[in-house]
Parts: C-alpha cells; sequence; structure tokens
C-alpha cells in the first residue's frame, strides 16, 4: 500500500526547524498507520524550496526513526526542485544517511552512500521475491560477514526490509526485500 503527502499544501517556501517538527509529526501518525512493506510518500510539488534546517530536521530524523519506530516501511519524495534536491541532499549527507527519491518510475537513492552499499541495494532491487544473505553474498561473491554489514546498513537506512523466513529445511531466517 502506498499513503501520500502532499508537502506543497505546507508551503512554497517551507523554512525552520519548528516549522519542519510540525509536520514531522503528523507524517509520524501517517507513518504508525502503515504496516511493513508499505510506502510513504512525500510529494514535493509547488514547493519552491525549504531551507537546509528544515531538511535535516523532516527528512533527516525521518530516517534515523524508520529502522527503530516504523520498521519495514519505506519513505519515499518525488518532485523536487533543483533548491529542495541541494538542500536535501546536503542534510541526508551530513547526516550520514540516504532515502529513496522518484524521477517517474525510476527509483534513485538521495544522501550519502557508499558505492559497495548502493552495489548490494542494486543486486537486491533486481530480485524478484525477497532473498536471504546468503543468496546475496554468493551473487556478491563477499563474506557473509561482509553481507550481514551491509544489509544491516540498508535496513537501518530504510532502504531495505527485513522480515523472518523459513528455509527449505524449515529454519528460520531473515529474508530481505526493497521497493518494487
Amino acid at each position: 500500500m502506498e499513503k501520500r503527502l502532499r508537502l506543497g499544501q505546507y508551503g512554497r517556501q517551507l523554512w525552520t526547524r519548528e516549522r519542519a517538527r510540525e509536520i514531522r509529526q503528523e507524517i509520524e501518525t501517517m507513518l504508525q498507520a502503515l504496516t511493513a512493506g508499505d510506502v510513504l510518500t512525500i510529494d514535493a510539488e509547488g514547493v519552491e524550496v525549504f531551507d537546509f534546517s528544515f531538511a535535516n530536521e523532516l527528512f533527516g530524523k525521518l530516517v534515523i526513526g524508520l529502522a527503530t519506530d516504523h520498521p519495514g516501511r519505506f519513505l519515499v519524495v518525488e518532485h523536487l526542485t533543483t533548491y529542495t534536491r541541494e538542500n536535501l541532499a546536503k542534510a541526508l549527507e551530513s547526516m550520514n544517511l540516504a532515502m529513496f527519491e522518484r524521477k517517474g518510475a525510476k527509483l534513485d537513492v538521495l544522501g550519502k552512500f557508499h558505492p559497495v552499499d548502493l552495489e548490494t541495494y542494486k543486486v537486491l532491487a533486481q530480485t524478484k521475491e525477497p532473498t536471504t544473505a546468503a543468496a546475496l553474498k554468493d551473487k556478491l561473491n563477499i563474506s557473509i560477514n561482509a553481507m550481514n554489514e551491509r544489509l544491516a546498513k540498508l535496513v537501518n537506512l530504510g532502504l531495505v526490509r527485513r522480515e523472518k523466513g523459513v528455509s527449505g529445511a524449515g529454519r528460520e531466517q531473515f529474508e530481505y526485500s526493497t521497493i518494487k
């Protein structure tokens, strides 16, 4: 399921941490109502600009809370202007965070993202069904420890969903997926 929030309803120019905090509280309520695997899209159409402090408070804190407060839910932003994208990217980078940006039908990752993590994300995004760390490690030809570290980072950023599954032998295991 996908829910949407029109950020433009709050104004064409969005400034200050205080304003972002008010909006973030509304978004937190929306995220709470979603279930694992659901997507909340923040549509920035109509917003000409928001400043760094607004981006830091709204998006940065939302991304930080995804893994702990709203596990398995995805956050996507779309219709960014040059100015909003620049301030959002800088805010996320300063906090060592990343999030999804939708451009048309394509999903990109915005913020600070290590190339090996991007490689892992891309391989996972190409799989049709949830998959295991063992299967991904084989595809990327890395150790299971390295794979688990990459997946943990991606889960904590809210870019990958982790849920319990059962192996063919009936053993409990974790399976990983992302927005399709």
